[in-house]
C-alpha cells in the first residue's frame, strides 16, 4: 500500500491544485441529467411507488461514478503514458506491478468518489428522502473500483489517444443510456434485458438504488459487479506484465 501510495501522490497533487475547477466541470453533467430528466421529462411520473425524481438520483450518481472514476484513471495514464512518456519511468521504479496498477487505478476512485458525494450533496436538497446507508457507500465505492480499473485497462491497451475516444463511444456512451440509469429495466423486453444485465453500469444503477430508497438490496447485482471488477483488475495485471517484459 505504500508504494501504491507513492504512485498515486504525485496525481493527488495535481488534483489537490485544481480540485474547486475539477468539481465544477464534472458536476456539470449530472446536474444537467438531473434537470432533464428529474424535472423535466419524469416530472409527474411514479415509478414502483415513489417520484420519477428520486428513482433517478441514484443512477445518476452510478454514472458519475462510472464516468469520473474511468476518465479519471484511464485519461490520466493515458496521457502519461502516450504523450509524456513518464509511466515508462513507474515501469523501472522498484515497485511491484501490483501496488503500481493499484496506485494509477486509485486516482480514478479519488475523483469517482469526490464527484459522486458532491453530486450526492447536491441532489439531497432537492429530494432529502435519499437513504445513505454503509451498503450505499460499500455500493458507490465497489462501482468506481470497477470503472477506475476498467480505465486503467483501457489506457494500458490503447495505442493513440483516439482509442480512448472510441472506447468512450463504443463502451461508455451505450451504458450511459442503457444501464438502467433513466429507466426501469422492467419496461424493456426480455431479450434486451438481458443484454443490458451484462453492462457493469446497469448492476451499479439496480444496487445504488435499492440502497439510496431503502429497499430489498440485489445483493446478485453486488456479486456481478464485484466479477467484474476482479475481471478488470486481472485484465490489467496481464496486460501490464506484457508491457513490462
Amino acid at each position: 500500500m505504500i508504494d501504491a501510495y507513492s504512485i498515486l501522490w504525485s496525481d493527488l497533487a495535481a488534483l489537490k491544485r485544481r480540485w474547486p475547477r475539477y468539481l465544477l466541470t464534472t458536476l456539470m453533467s449530472p446536474v444537467l441529467y438531473l434537470v432533464a430528466f428529474g424535472w423535466g421529462l419524469g416530472r409527474g411520473i411514479n415509478m414502483n411507488g415513489t417520484s420519477y425524481l428520486e428513482f433517478v438520483i441514484p443512477g445518476i450518481i452510478a454514472l458519475t461514478s462510472m464516468t469520473t472514476s474511468f476518465n479519471g484513471a484511464g485519461t490520466r495514464l493515458n496521457v502519461d503514458r502516450l504523450y509524456f512518456k513518464s509511466f515508462d519511468e513507474c515501469l523501472m521504479a522498484p515497485v511491484g506491478l501490483p501496488s503500481l496498477l493499484l496506485g494509477k487505478a486509485l486516482i480514478g476512485v479519488v475523483r469517482g468518489v469526490l464527484s459522486s458525494v458532491a453530486f450526492l450533496l447536491v441532489a439531497m436538497l432537492i429530494a432529502p428522502h435519499i437513504h445513505i446507508s454503509l451498503p450505499f457507500v460499500i455500493g458507490l465505492l465497489l462501482s468506481c473500483l470497477t470503472f477506475a480499473f476498467l480505465g486503467v485497462l483501457a489506457a494500458l491497451l490503447a495505442r493513440s489517444h483516439e482509442d480512448m475516444a472510441t472506447f468512450g463511444s463504443l463502451i461508455l456512451m451505450p451504458m450511459t443510456f442503457l444501464g438502467g440509469t433513466f429507466f426501469s429495466l422492467s419496461q424493456v423486453p426480455f431479450g434486451l434485458k438481458m443484454a443490458l444485465y451484462a453492462l457493469p453500469l446497469t448492476h451499479a444503477s439496480l444496487f445504488l438504488r435499492a440502497a439510496a430508497l431503502d429497499q430489498p438490496l440485489p445483493w446478485t447485482s453486488f456479486l456481478v459487479l464485484m466479477g467484474f471488477f476482479f475481471a478488470f483488475l486481472g485484465g490489467g495485471m496481464m496486460a501490464l506484465k506484457r508491457m513490462s517484459v
